[in-house]
Formats: C-alpha cells, sequence, structure tokens
C-alpha cells in the first residue's frame, strides 16, 4: 500500500512539472529587413568617416588682368601726324620695334637748332684758328685769343646738347620720329590711327603693351569672408574658357582696403601664363584653401542626404547591415563634408547610389540599427543628394 501511494505521489509531482515549464516557442518567420546584392553593391561607392584637420574652402569671382608690373603705356615725345602705323591691337612686338612713324613739326624745329649749333661750332673753331695765327705774329691780343676760346666752348655745348636731344626721338634718315617699344609684349590697347593728328600736350597713351609671361587674378572678397583669407593660402583658379583645366596658385597680396562702391576687398593671384593661353579680361573662379586647426569628423561630401530638412547618410557594415544614421553638418567646402556627430571614425558611408538605399531603408518596416555613435536612427537632414 506504501509503495502504491509512493508511486502516485511521484506521479503527481511528475505533471505537476510538466504543466508549470514554459512550451517550447514556434518557428517564426526572420525580421522583415535589407540585403544588398551582388548586383547592388557593384553599383554603389564606399567611404570611411574620418577625423581630421577639416579643409575650408571660399569661393571668389574674379578676372584676369595684366601684370602692372610688366604693363606700359606708351606716349608720343612730340605732337605731329601719324604717317605710318606698323602695329594693330593684340600684335606682339620686341622691345626696341617700331610701333608708329610720326611727322612732326616740333623735330623739325630741333633739326633746325641742331643745324644752327653745327654752324655755330665750325664758326666758332675757325675764329679761334685765325685769332691764334694771328697772335702768333703779334696781330692779335691774348684777350681775343681767351674770348674765341669761350666762343668755341660754347659752340661745342649747345652742338652736344642738339645732338642728345635728337637722339632721344629715334629718328630716321629722313628726319622722322619713329616711336619703338619700351618692352618686349602684347599690343592690349591701341588708341591711334594712320593719319591722326595730335598735340603732345593733349593726348593720351598711344600703344599699351603687356608681358603675359605672368599675369594677375583679381578676386573680390566680401567683408563677412575678410577674415577667411590670408596671403599665402593656395588657390586653384578656373576659368570659362578652359573648364577642365585648374591653375594653381597662391594669394601673393592681399589689399587691405574696401572698394567703397562694390563693398569688396581685392585679393591677387599671380599664374604663369605659358603659351599665352590665358587672357586678360577673362573672368575667373577662384577657389581659396585653407586647414583649419583642430580635428573633427568628415565624410565625403557626396556621402550627404538632404531630407525632411536634415542631412543623413547610409552606414554599411555588409550587405545584410547597413543603416540610415542622421547627421549635424557643419560645413560642406570642399569635396569633405565636416560633421559635429551621428558617426564614428573609421565607420564606411556609400557614397553612390546612397539616395536609393536611403529610400529603400526609409521605406521597410523597422528593425534593428548598427549601433549609433551618438544619434539612434530618426529622421534626415542636409547634403549632395537631395530625396524629392
Amino acid at each position: 500500500m506504501y509503495s502504491l501511494r509512493c508511486l502516485a505521489l511521484c506521479s503527481l509531482t511528475a505533471l505537476a512539472a510538466a504543466c508549470s515549464r514554459p512550451a517550447p516557442p514556434a518557428a517564426s518567420a526572420p525580421a522583415a529587413g535589407f540585403t544588398l546584392t551582388a548586383a547592388m553593391r557593384r553599383d554603389i561607392q564606399l567611404d570611411t568617416v574620418r577625423r581630421e584637420a577639416p579643409e575650408t574652402v571660399l569661393t571668389l569671382s574674379g578676372q584676369v588682368t595684366t601684370n602692372d608690373d610688366q604693363t606700359v603705356q606708351v606716349f608720343p615725345l612730340v605732337g605731329g601726324i601719324v604717317q605710318e602705323l606698323k602695329v594693330e591691337l593684340g600684335d606682339h612686338v620686341q622691345k626696341g620695334q617700331v610701333l608708329a612713324v610720326i611727322r612732326s613739326g616740333e623735330i623739325a624745329d630741333l633739326q633746325n637748332q641742331q643745324s644752327a649749333a653745327l654752324t655755330d661750332l665750325a664758326t666758332a673753331q675757325k675764329n679761334l684758328a685765325v685769332l691764334q695765327d694771328q697772335y702768333r705774329v703779334g696781330l692779335a691780343a691774348e684777350r681775343d685769343v681767351a674770348l674765341a676760346r669761350q666762343d668755341l666752348s660754347k659752340a661745342r655745348s649747345t652742338a652736344r646738347k642738339a645732338r642728345k636731344q635728337l637722339a632721344i626721338y629715334s629718328l630716321t634718315p629722313d628726319g622722322l620720329y619713329s616711336l619703338r617699344a619700351p618692352i618686349a609684349g602684347f599690343i592690349t590697347d591701341k588708341r591711334v590711327t594712320q593719319g591722326m593728328q595730335f598735340n603732345d600736350d593733349n593726348v593720351g597713351a598711344l600703344f599699351t603693351i603687356a608681358d603675359l609671361d605672368d599675369v594677375w587674378v583679381l578676386a573680390n572678397v566680401f567683408e563677412s569672408d575678410i577674415a577667411r583669407v590670408r596671403e599665402g593660402y593656395p588657390a586653384d583658379v578656373s576659368l570659362l574658357a578652359y573648364p577642365d583645366k585648374i591653375y594653381h596658385g597662391h594669394l601673393d597680396r592681399v589689399f587691405n582696403v574696401l572698394d567703397p562702391t562694390a563693398k569688396v576687398m581685392k585679393v591677387r593671384v599671380q599664374l604663369h601664363n605659358p603659351g599665352y593661353a590665358i587672357k586678360p579680361e577673362m573672368y575667373a573662379t577662384v577657389r581659396v584653401r585653407h586647414t583649419e586647426a583642430g580635428q573633427r569628423l568628415t565624410v565625403p561630401a557626396a556621402a550627404l542626404i538632404f531630407d525632411k530638412g536634415a542631412h543623413f547618410v547610409v552606414v554599411y557594415r555588409d550587405a545584410h547591415h547597413l543603416a540610415v544614421r542622421p547627421v549635424q553638418v557643419l560645413s560642406t567646402d570642399g569635396e569633405r563634408a565636416t560633421l559635429a556627430d551621428g558617426v564614428r571614425p573609421g565607420e564606411v558611408v556609400v557614397t553612390r547610389n546612397q539616395l536609393l538605399l536611403y529610400d529603400a531603408l526609409d521605406s521597410r518596416p523597422a528593425a534593428a540599427p548598427l549601433a549609433s555613435a551618438a544619434h539612434p536612427v530618426s529622421g534626415p537632414t542636409a547634403a549632395s543628394a537631395t530625396r524629392q
């Protein structure tokens, strides 16, 4: 009887234990998620979040000008009539080359003065010789010889002055005035025509010659950006005429005054000009680069997505683990964007076709996101890709 009671008690205990144990979970479908296919993986590009000193880029508008240190205006020294014009606008000239031939009444007067001076010199020489002969035979006083020597000295000085005056004008054999180039370069301005008549006191420069081996690019800096430019900063110059070419230089001069009308400050970039491809008056875009002190989080600017008034990036771990991450953008100057938070150094972000992934991830049912450095996944922010 005791054995039966024990057996019944054990059976009841086992039954009670079986009833209190939870039943095993039923097999359930995996959580809905997003998987990157091999074809999609080939269509995207990846880059790494870095912590580095950010580079700021200030974009300025500017214009090409001639190098003032190698630019000369050519004025005529006398008035007259342009008898022959030797050059045209845009021509390249050598130093000393004749630009124009001018017939001048002033030159004729100087030639007459020289002729008279040479005649007076010959007369003074002859008078002195006669008086010296007379003095030797006692027919002339010593005082007369001394006065003749003084007259000869004056005649020589006058003749020398007339010769130097005419030498300035580079006269042709027939007495015409040749206007010559003082430096080698290009004719960048021409204000003279064949047969033009002018006076030396009412005419400006007939020609402007500029050496275009080096040119200047003058760019405008608004008041709000003045603190962001310094002499020596690297500068990249692009021109409308050559959109695929970048000219590299630096700010070699900051003009510390504001234009009273435009309220801008000028900065200058000097560029070497091989082949004279860069022409004066071309419009230019100048990008001034500067590396800031300290380090910040940076990602490629192409990785940013702007949606719902915020910026986002798509963080990639592997084909099965992607997540949309909100980020706070400080600046997007240059090729990389500087962030305040939202990602960690070393994380990988998508930089091409990220908008397609963003749409796919944003529309799928919620799933466990990748661990975030600062924020959980929330609504999007600003960047190079914008969801419409």
